[in-house]
This record gives C-alpha cells, sequence and structure tokens, in this order.
C-alpha cells in the first residue's frame, strides 16, 4: 500500500467532535508550555500519548507508531521523579507489546476502513481477569512499598491494571476500556498529588484528563459498534 493511501485510510471516519476537541486539547497543552515552562518531555509525551489513545479507539495500527514515541518520553519522566514502577512498566512491558500490537492488529484489519475488527470477552474470561486484577494489583504495591516508591498505592495498581490493559489492546477486546478508565482516572490523581509538591509536568496532568474521558467515549463508542 502506498504511504498517501495508507494516511488517506488512517485518517478516515473522524467526526467533528473528536476533531474540534482534539484542537482544543492542543492548545491548552502548548499554552501550558509557553506560560507555565512546562517540561519539553512532558509535551512531547502528552501529544504522542493523546494521539495513541485517539487512533487506538479509532481501531487504527498507526497509534502504536505514536505510543512507542510517547512511551520514551514517560520513561525519562517517571526515572526523574522515581515512579519505578511506571518507568518499569513502559520500558519492560509497553514498548515490547506496541511492537507486537503492530503485528497482531495487521492481521485483524477490515479491507475497506483498515480498522481493526473488535471483540468482546467471554464472561468466563472476564470473572477470571477480575481475580488477576486483585492478586497482582496487592503484589505490585507490595513490591513497591518495598523499592520506596512515592506513591506505592496509585502506582502499584496503575501498574498492574496497565499490565492487563495493553493485553486487552492487543487483543481487540473493549473489556481494555473499562481497565483504561480505572488506570487513567488513578494516574490522574497521582500526577495532581506530585504538581501539587512542585513538579512542572502540567501537560502530563492534561494528558490523563484527556485518557479519561477518552477512555469512556471509546468504551460507549466501541458498546454500540459490537451491538450492531
Amino acid at each position: 500500500m502506498k504511504i498517501t493511501e495508507f494516511l488517506k485510510k488512517e485518517l478516515q471516519g473522524w467526526n467533528y467532535f473528536e476533531i474540534s476537541g482534539l484542537v482544543l486539547v492542543f492548545i491548552i497543552i502548548f499554552t501550558n508550555a509557553i506560560f507555565l515552562k512546562d517540561s519539553p518531555a512532558a509535551v512531547i509525551n502528552a501529544v504522542c500519548g493523546i494521539l495513541y489513545t485517539l487512533f487506538a479507539g479509532k481501531g487504527k495500527i498507526s497509534c502504536y507508531f505514536f505510543g512507542l514515541a510517547g512511551s520514551m518520553c514517560y520513561i525519562y519522566l517517571a526515572f526523574k521523579n522515581a515512579l519505578w514502577g511506571n518507568m518499569s512498566l513502559y520500558l519492560l512491558y509497553y514498548i515490547p507489546m506496541q511492537i507486537i500490537g503492530i503485528f497482531k492488529w495487521k492481521k485483524h484489519l477490515k479491507q475497506d476502513t483498515k480498522e481493526i475488527t473488535k471483540i468482546k470477552l467471554p464472561a468466563g474470561d472476564r470473572l477470571k481477569l477480575i481475580f488477576l486484577a486483585i492478586a497482582g494489583c496487592v503484589f505490585t504495591i507490595m513490591l513497591l512499598v518495598f523499592f520506596k516508591d512515592k506513591s506505592p498505592v496509585i502506582d502499584g495498581v496503575t501498574t498492574f491494571l496497565s499490565l492487563l490493559g495493553m493485553y486487552l489492546t492487543v487483543k481487540r477486546a473493549i473489556e481494555q476500556w473499562v481497565i483504561w478508565i480505572a488506570v487513567n482516572g488513578l494516574s490522574l490523581i497521582m500526577w495532581l498529588n506530585l504538581i501539587i509538591h512542585g513538579v512542572k509536568a502540567y501537560s502530563t496532568v492534561v494528558m490523563w484528563a484527556v485518557y479519561f474521558i477518552l477512555a469512556v467515549y471509546f468504551y460507549l463508542s466501541w458498546k454500540k459498534e459490537l451491538q450492531e
């Protein structure tokens, strides 16, 4: 496929609400960067992260290219702020899984729109997922307490749930958005706390707030598509 044809397919299917919302968010991010002297890594991470979430929600494989770029910036930010759980998550799991996701999604693209086909997990699998989430979060929190993480509870929960969320993203399952709603909400609280204590990462806070809104939006969107 030619690059121009690929780009045309990737940008297909956007509505006015999505485009205007994206423009507004980017205006807020760049305004923060200029007037509040935000970290360049935080700005790049926010832009790439929001584009990743939007393209993932639209079922477009190009989301992973933005995800890889944003992940590198987030690793730097997490390292600077001693968020070892989040840093390890992105370095050892997100980046490899995003590379795997490119090849997995490529096998399940609709020929006409180049969007992925979406699935819903069976009831039994969802129950197993809940038990795994509870046990994994408890173990991760205990591990981060041992390593003197600054926010062991929120960092631990978001770290383990993100493992499940990324796995479900690669599987193209709607349940991923339920996970991301929880992860994004808790991550927003964690970074707001860091801002209160003097960390200059305002774009990162905006990013997590937008992530939370997008997770709710795309859960409802995928649910409607699967019902149809």
